[in-house]
């Protein structure tokens, strides 16, 4: 089983939305029987909209219980070294010498507007095992980005 990286945040954020559809398990049921009183259930827009919430609210409820069950939780703070790994927050100086800062992130607490990219996103991958000097060529869909790691930071 593979292990899933995260902050405290991101599990902290998991566990809060694992907890909110598990509460709206109940209402969901509740519409369920509200729209079967109606009577025929094939011509039933609010049954089928029912079932089609409690669906996605199971498949939700599946995919985070999931990722809780296999997280592992770092601490960027106890973490050190001269290598990109997950936690770090690195500075990047782009093709114009202007830097950017992101920190390195699990997938639920990617956020790239709040300099949190994920691990697994097309910059994360070329970044991780990377060291300060170390010149980054990074594909992205608008074509190649080039960065050069100027810091690392454990913060």
């Amino acid at each position: 089983m593979e292990r899933v990286p995260m902050l405290a945040e991101g599990y902290e954020m998991l566990t809060t939305a694992l907890k909110a559809l598990r509460q709206e398990r109940p209402l969901i049921v509740e519409a369920i029987e509200e729209a079967r009183a109606h009577g025929d259930l094939s011509e039933n827009a609010e049954y089928h909209a029912a079932k089609e919430r409690q669906g996605q609210v199971e498949a939700q409820i599946g995919d985070i219980e999931d990722r809780v069950s296999r997280a592992q939780i770092i601490d960027p703070a106890s973490l050190s070294g001269d290598k990109v790994v997950f936690g770090a927050t690195i500075t990047l100086l782009d093709e114009a010498d202007k830097p950017q800062r992101y920190q390195i992130v699990g997938q639920a607490e990617s956020d790239a507007k709040k300099g949190r990219i994920s691990y697994d996103s097309p910059l994360g991958r070329a970044l991780i095992g990377r060291s300060v000097g170390d010149e980054v060529e990074v594909t992205v869909p608008s074509g190649e980005k080039f960065y050069l790691l100027e810091k690392i930071e454990f913060i």
